[in-house]
């Protein structure tokens, strides 16, 4: 009985463990399902809300028109440095500083986003008139800020690109200079080849060199036959 206890106790344990770990699971996955909703209704509300400041931007005239004019060239070049410093995050681990910076500027970009709004519903033309110039100041330092950063995020990554490919036509040149391994033999071999000809002459010359000692009737073998004509001349 003992035994058995202890089993359904370790049984009844591992129950428990397994519906804790499930719940807690299904309790991420739902935060994770509820995160991307969130993310991609975000996405189309500001979708929405650009198309709607263009359409304002050309349906309204005067300064209210200018302010959507002004309202969605600040969101187009914060989305634009986004999409440019994400999709470049992957390959340098630099660009998450910028990003950070970004998030920052987007704050500010926000704080500006609120009060051109407010002031789109001014009914007032002459305050909107006032009120307009130092707001266009505010996004046109942001936007540059912006702008500044995305430029050089590019610009970064050409740089690399073309490095990169420098680095990837010298191992491509070496890699078709080992495939071609016959060119570079064919030289030494015809310089061995040429080399044979010569120190065969130079051994031929060396051998009649080395007879130059050696009198013309022991060359010829006439020894004898000198001997008796110098006897007969005397």
């Amino acid at each position: 009985m003992d035994v058995l206890g202890v089993v359904l106790g370790l049984a009844l344990l591992f129950g428990v463990g397994l519906l804790v770990m499930l719940g807690v699971g299904a309790v991420k996955v739902g935060k994770a399902a509820a995160a991307k909703i969130s993310q991609e209704e975000a996405k189309a509300r500001r979708a929405f809300e650009n198309t709607a400041l263009k359409a304002k931007s050309f349906a309204k005239p005067g300064a209210h028109g200018q302010i959507s004019t002004v309202r969605l060239a600040l969101r187009s070049s914060l989305d634009s440095t986004r999409k440019v410093l994400a999709a470049g995050l992957a390959e340098d681990s630099q660009l998450a500083e910028s990003l950070q910076l970004l998030t920052r500027l987007d704050t500010h970009a926000a704080e500006l986003d609120g009060e051109l709004r407010t002031l789109e519903l001014e009914p007032e033309a002459g305050r909107v008139a006032t009120k307009l110039p130092e707001l266009r100041e505010r996004a046109d330092r942001i936007t540059h800020a912006a702008e500044s950063m995305r430029w050089a995020a590019q610009d970064r990554m050409q740089r690399f690109a073309d490095d990169e490919l420098a680095r990837l036509a010298e191992e491509c040149e070496s890699e078709a200079g080992a495939l071609r391994h016959w060119d570079s033999a064919a030289p030494a071999a015809s310089a061995s080849a040429s080399a044979a000809p010569a120190a065969a002459s130079h051994t031929e010359r060396t051998g009649i060199s080395a007879k130059r000692g050696v009198s013309a009737e022991e060359l010829l073998g006439l020894t004898d036959l000198a001997q008796r004509l110098r006897k007969r001349s005397a």
